[in-house]
């Protein structure tokens, strides 16, 4: 039944947004002054289908939309987007900075997260953020540190269980990613609103979505806790979990391509810690000697 729910919902959601990018189209179509018969011979499809577009009842290809955002001259993304308009000032923005280099771009963030909103770097070092792929050592590296340094450990993803009362199995299998990606960082933002000292283990793809990405960085001092690949699937397994090797024969390359591919994003942390070889207690003591908690305030702590 929860399934059956979940599938009406989901494409009545698609429905909803298929109207939404044709008014979208032809909103732009008509900002640009074009017809929609000049719009159809300029992205090289039929006009008719464009009508049915425009009209919320054709499903396009992903081939055809990126025709039609050429002609209108706009990138993909801004034609497929599901949200409100963004602002101009926003679009203006954007633009200026998509022509500064790379190390300018970087300090153009650093500037404009110190002048609006960056919390004091004394608030973000008591709000110890572990990211990495799973299997690094996380939950285990965050209960040691929250114990010793006396502050709540906390698991993401149970706290996106605990509010959503569903496992995140029951979240993927009935909402679908999207749904769990907003869920994560409706939970980040309630443990930051919550807790002002705490150490928490984030899920593995948390980093692959920008705006959660972006909160937790700029809120938090992150740690990227990384192993080998192997290290990382033996641990895993070692969990009693053995989804990643079942009926999967890649099993191993497969991890090797997720870990490459989010490498990039990894690596927005402020430190990186590598566990491979390692007891839990020595990296718990690296790990503090990174933070650069003071013996004296830990010793206060546990006394």
């Amino acid at each position: 039944m929860k399934i059956t729910r979940a599938k009406h919902t989901l494409s009545h959601a698609a429905d909803g947004y298929l109207r939404r990018l044709g008014e979208r189209v032809r909103t732009l179509r008509n900002q640009r002054g074009m017809t929609r018969k000049a719009l159809a011979e300029h992205a090289k499809v039929s006009e008719r289908y464009l009508a049915q577009l425009e009209a919320g009842l054709g499903n396009c290809s992903i081939v055809l939309l990126r025709r039609i955002a050429r002609a209108l001259g706009l990138p993909i993304t801004q034609l497929v987007n599901d949200g409100a308009d963004p602002a101009l000032e926003l679009v203006l923005l954007s633009q200026f900075l998509e022509r500064l280099s790379p190390p300018a771009l970087a300090e153009a963030r650093d500037l404009l997260l110190k002048h609006f909103s960056k919390p004091s770097e004394e608030l973000r070092r008591r709000r110890i953020a572990l990211i990495g792929l799973r299997g690094g050592g996380k939950s285990t590296l965050g209960r040691l540190l929250a114990e010793r340094l006396e502050v709540p450990f906390i698991e993401l993803d149970r706290e996106i269980e605990k509010r959503s009362g569903a496992t995140l199995s029951e979240i993927f299998e009935m909402f679908g990613q999207e749904t769990f990606r907003r869920a994560e960082h409706d939970a980040l933002s309630d443990v930051l609103r919550q807790h002002e000292n705490f150490v928490v283990a984030t899920s593995g793809s948390i980093v692959a979505e920008p705006s959660t990405l972006e909160l937790l960085l700029s809120s938090c001092f992150t740690v990227w806790v990384r192993a080998d690949p192997q290290e990382h699937m033996k641990r895993v397994m070692a969990q009693g979990d053995m989804r990643p090797i079942a009926n999967n024969a890649s099993a191993m390359e497969d991890l090797v391509s997720i870990l490459k591919s989010r490498e990039p994003l990894y690596a927005k942390a402020e430190v990186a810690l590598a566990t491979t070889g390692k007891t839990p207690e020595q990296n718990l003591a690296e790990l503090l000697r990174i933070i650069a908690v003071p013996d004296s305030q830990i010793t206060r702590r546990s006394a």
